[in-house]
């Protein structure tokens, strides 16, 4: 099926497949470039030209031609990947709320147990998951860098350098002398 990009257009909104799929055809390696420019992510940059794809393909009745197609497909993807940042972006607030709540309801369960809320389990709150794992790991439950590189799947080195970071921080949190 050949013809001018209008007259594709014209066939795919009123249903005919096979012009829709030649005119995604013609305009997904624009697409997903530009995603990929975009999201700076080759899995994120397909995930999105996908998902525009298919919303193109439900709204395809409401492109009006007042731009070019390419341009229409562009500002949906545009759009998406907002959707997405801000998505991720309400999940990481909520995620420390969660977490923040957490820190609050254990304190109040020792501290309604007459069990003390240390200094350092306080100081141990505020450090990311990876060092603060790092740390117990190997301080605590006396693993080494090899077992516990092991068991989170990164290298011992990487380990390490998470125990060695967490303390420090612990150090500067705490105000004792590194």
């Amino acid at each position: 099926m050949k013809g001018t990009e209008e007259e594709v257009i014209r066939q795919a909104t009123t249903g005919d497949t096979k012009a829709m799929a030649q005119l995604f055809q013609r305009h997904y390696s624009f697409l997903y470039k530009y995603l990929l420019k975009v999201t700076m992510n080759p899995s994120t940059a397909e995930d999105i030209a996908q998902d525009t794809v298919i919303r193109c393909m439900e709204n395809i009745g409401r492109y009006n031609g007042t731009s070019s197609f390419s341009s229409w497909m562009i500002t949906i993807a545009t759009r998406i990947y907002m959707d997405r940042i801000r998505r991720k972006k309400r999940e990481q607030q909520w995620l420390q709320n969660e977490r923040k709540q957490g820190i609050r309801n254990m304190r109040w369960q020792l501290e309604s147990r007459n069990e003390e809320w240390s200094d350092l389990m306080e100081a141990l709150s505020r450090l990311s998951e990876e060092h603060r794992i790092a740390i117990l790991l190997k301080h605590y439950y006396g693993y080494s860098y090899e077992e516990i590189g092991s068991m989170l799947g990164v290298p011992a080195g990487t380990v390490k350098s998470r125990t060695a970071y967490g303390i420090k921080s612990l150090r500067k949190e705490m105000k004792m002398d590194v």
